[in-house]
């Protein structure tokens, strides 16, 4: 019979996950003109061979990861490879500020759907601490406190970005259910996600590939963290670990995105960036309050 994993160190590993996408702005931004879906193939099929390296190193039951229940792979699948399909079309459709702002929505759901999971009760503080987070990252996303501005012309754009919010907070609500699948499975989704992004990237772009080493570098960055081992985190974290607080702590991912590309010199630090901050981080102790002060073993 296998330990129950500890719920503590479970959040704490799905929350490196959130630490990871920090990274994803700044990374991007470095791998020059490449489209976006050709990004998302290269990524994943170099998270999808790490993995398998790691497999045949250590001289694992590769079937064993990989036959699971058709559930799971559904699941797995639509939520890695859906939200990026969902997010990128909705930046082809509408303005890059409103969809982004629509698409991070999904901690926010994350904690309200969580409500329906067993075992699980939605307190106010769970609400409060994602409301705060969200708040935060609209004012980050938007870059000031006036909000953003939606029109009827981009409705088609709004919606994608809804779909892509809504695609990941029930692929990472939905995946407690999965909890007997062992997190190396991820490797399997990744895989496909790969596959099917170079589908959509022929469909869609035209190819442009890395134009110096520290392009390439850029990109095997993303492939490593967070379009690689953010994955696997993620999935742990959301399998065994506290869902509200990875929902709320979820938000610093545009916090830690913004604060990099300020150091890095791609961004100005503003009064606006300070309110997002208080907002963010205080959300997300408010949303983790259950974890923090209770005895979660």
């Amino acid at each position: 019979m296998k330990p129950t994993p500890n719920i503590r160190i479970a959040t704490l590993i799905g929350s490196s996950a959130v630490l990871m996408w920090g990274l994803l702005a700044l990374l991007t931004t470095m791998t020059g003109a490449v489209p976006p879906f050709l990004l998302a193939a290269m990524a994943f099929a170099i998270a999808t061979t790490l993995i398998a390296l790691k497999w045949l190193i250590r001289r694992e039951n590769i079937i064993a990861h990989l036959r699971q229940p058709p559930g799971a792979w559904i699941l797995g699948v639509t939520g890695l490879f859906g939200y990026h399909f969902f997010y990128f079309m909705a930046l082809r459709k509408a303005p890059a500020v409103e969809a982004g702002l629509i698409a991070y929505m999904w901690p926010l759901l994350i904690v309200l759907f969580s409500a329906l999971l067993p075992g699980q009760r939605l307190r106010w503080w769970h609400i409060g601490g994602a409301l705060s987070g969200f708040a935060g990252a609209a004012i980050l996303v938007t870059g000031s406190t006036t909000g953003a501005s939606f029109e009827s012309e981009h409705l088609l754009g709004y919606t994608m970005a809804l779909a892509c919010a809504l695609t990941w907070s029930i692929y990472s609500v939905a995946n407690r259910r999965f909890s007997q699948v062992p997190t190396d499975t991820v490797g399997g989704f990744c895989g496909v996600t790969a596959l099917l992004a170079a589908v959509c990237h022929l469909a869609f772009e035209e190819t442009v590939l890395p134009a110096s080493t520290g392009q390439w570098l850029a990109v095997l960055g993303l492939g490593l963290l967070p379009v690689g081992a953010a994955f696997f985190a993620w999935d742990y974290g959301t399998k065994h670990g506290n869902i509200q607080a990875l929902g709320g702590f979820s938000y610093t991912a545009p916090l830690i995105s913004t604060l990099l590309l300020i150091a890095a010199g791609k961004g100005d630090a503003s009064w606006s960036v300070a309110a997002a901050c208080l907002l963010i981080i205080g959300g997300a102790v408010i949303a983790s309050k259950d974890l923090l002060f209770s005895d979660h073993r």
